[in-house]
């Protein structure tokens, strides 16, 4: 589409040589897939995603939020940053390009490597870590919570909290190897423990013994937790109308300068007007173009 209407880098550039022009496709400006449509969820199947996703056997799952796009998006914004700060010592400004497809194998990370340095194919693992235990899903008397006891340390630390100081030193779970081998007997003698205890205790026991643990959230339960509130991840944003709306607040926070959400986007062609003035258009112009329905 850029090339059709005239607005591609390499037109854009011999206008000015310092733009920085950034542009996300689904696989790539080329190669043998540069004219296919990219959609999240081809993207995620493409990169590997789907098929480490989900319970063992399951078949692919997709994950729940498009992560290709999102990632897409990140890669872009990281990308024309570095453009920019290679323009400061250069003078020139490039063309920054993101696809959903390289955002999505990038995001395999590990994944990625278990195959490119040890040419082991990753499988699902359900909610367990692929290769560090114990770190899963454990039940409580009242739900499920997330426990991340890898390392030697922090496994035999989860054990004592929990009662089962054996376990630390049993011969089937010695070392970070075996405890990810004979991963489904370690998680049922800890599922044994974490039963004992409500999901409100057992994240406090093992927080105060400085294990990772955390609830599993609902999406109304994570908007009413105090830390997520303390951040201000749910932020009150003016709406072109006068009112406000509730929207999910920026993840970084900056010292010196803190970000601000200072309204919502207002209904299409709310800016019409202004930007015609701009570019030269009187009054009765732009009263005949709204009369035609152009605008």
């Amino acid at each position: 589409v850029k090339h059709k209407l005239g607005i591609d880098y390499e037109t854009l550039s011999k206008e000015n040589p310092r733009l920085v022009y950034a542009s996300i496709s689904g696989f790539g400006e080329d190669g043998p897939y540069r004219d296919r449509a990219g959609f999240d969820q081809v993207a995620q199947g493409m990169g590997g995603l789907m098929w480490v996703t989900g319970l063992p056997g399951q078949g692919p799952v997709r994950a729940g939020i498009p992560v290709a796009d999102l990632s897409a998006g990140l890669f872009a914004a990281i990308g024309i940053l570095i453009a920019l700060q290679e323009r400061s010592v250069s003078g020139e400004g490039q063309w920054v390009q993101s696809s959903l497809l390289s955002a999505m194998v990038t995001m395999m990370d590990f994944q990625a490597a278990r195959w490119l340095v040890e040419g082991e194919i990753p499988e699902q693992a359900g909610n367990d870590h692929p290769t560090s235990m114990p770190t899963s899903v454990y039940p409580t008397k009242d739900g499920f919570v997330n426990i991340a006891a890898a390392g030697d340390i922090i496994y035999a630390r989860m054990c004592n909290a929990l009662g089962i100081p054996e376990l630390a030193d049993h011969a089937d779970y010695a070392t970070a190897d075996l405890r990810s081998r004979n991963r489904v007997a370690l998680s049922e003698a800890i599922a044994g423990q974490s039963k004992r205890f409500t999901s409100a205790e057992l994240i406090e026991l093992l927080n105060d013994a400085s294990v990772p643990s955390g609830p599993i959230y609902k999406m109304n339960e994570v908007f009413d937790d105090p830390q997520v509130k303390h951040l201000g991840l749910a932020a009150s944003v003016p709406t072109s109308g006068a009112g406000e709306l509730k929207l999910v607040g920026p993840a970084m926070r900056l010292s010196r300068t803190p970000s601000q959400m200072k309204r919502t986007m207002g209904p299409a062609g709310e800016h019409n007007e202004e930007i015609l003035r701009e570019l030269g258009y009187g009054e009765p112009e732009i009263a005949a173009l709204r009369s035609d329905k152009v605008i």
